[in-house]
């Protein structure tokens, strides 16, 4: 009976020590108090990539001036065959690989690595030639392609929209809904990919406070975050379903062991 029944005290008291170990890797930026941050003293500012879609809008004073700049979508047809009623909707700009959009009336616009600012800046020059002097148009351009993936022992993986066009590290984890207990925070790993193309991987050690001071801090577009699982997951995904056979293997063989000592005895 001793035989038979310390497989699974050994197995239970592994996995037992295998969930205390992880502990101490929990909390974030266990070193906050003792770092300095004066790195981190800038205000971040997302940066157009080719295949970014851009939303820009122009106003003036008189709309029918403003009208030719704005790219809008054609309206739709009504049931008996006439175009609807009402103006149409935004349509959005694709950067193209050579990191240029078609813009109305003025033609190609080179805004790769350009901020929103100085894209909107850049254009109220392209079409001033086009207003009267009295005219001053105002431009606004925001990203309407701004996104983050979430991937791995997030509590819920996700693809996750960036409306403000700036997200730190921390609210992308949370709009994850955070790391799983077993998410391996020391190891975290981040896609990038810059304006030539180029994919690059950092890895990322949440424990650690001084991620504050790197370039990683802010995410950026189409980034891709992965968390590994610790030994722990691993451990348990190794034994898988296997586990529950050798429960079960265990709890038969125990009842069939203590038949048979009741039936020696008699």
């Amino acid at each position: 009976m001793k035989k038979i029944l310390f497989p699974l005290v050994a197995l239970m008291a592994i996995v037992f020590m295998d969930s205390c170990t992880t502990g101490k890797q929990v909390p974030y930026m266990q070193n906050i108090d003792s770092i300095s941050l004066a790195a981190s003293q800038y205000l971040y500012d997302a940066r157009i990539k080719p295949k970014d879609a851009l939303y820009i809008t122009v106003h003036t004073t008189d709309a029918a001036v403003a009208a030719p700049f704005n790219l809008t979508v054609s309206r739709n047809l009504g049931n008996d065959g006439a175009l609807a009623t009402g103006g149409g909707s935004l349509q959005s700009y694709l950067v193209e690989n050579d990191g240029t959009i078609n813009f109305p009336v003025v033609g190609r616009i080179s805004v790769i690595g350009l901020t929103k600012k100085e894209c909107e800046t850049l254009i109220e020059q392209k079409i001033a030639p086009y207003l009267a002097k009295s005219e001053k148009a105002v431009v606004t351009v925001r990203m309407a392609s701004f996104r983050v993936t979430l991937l791995g022992d997030f509590s819920s993986p996700k693809v996750v929209p960036v409306t403000t066009e700036k997200m730190s590290l921390l609210e992308a984890i949370a709009s994850g809904g955070d790391l799983t207990i077993y998410g391996k925070r020391e190891n975290v790993l981040l896609i990038r990919e810059d304006a030539s193309g180029k994919k690059s991987i950092h890895r990322i050690d949440l424990t650690d406070a001084n991620f504050i001071n790197s370039p990683y801090y802010y995410v950026q577009q189409n980034d891709i975050i992965y968390v590994t699982p610790n030994a722990t997951k691993a451990k348990n995904s190794a034994l898988g379903q296997s586990t529950t056979i050798w429960f079960s293997f265990i709890s038969i063989s125990t009842s069939v062991a203590s038949l048979l000592v009741n039936i020696l005895r008699d």
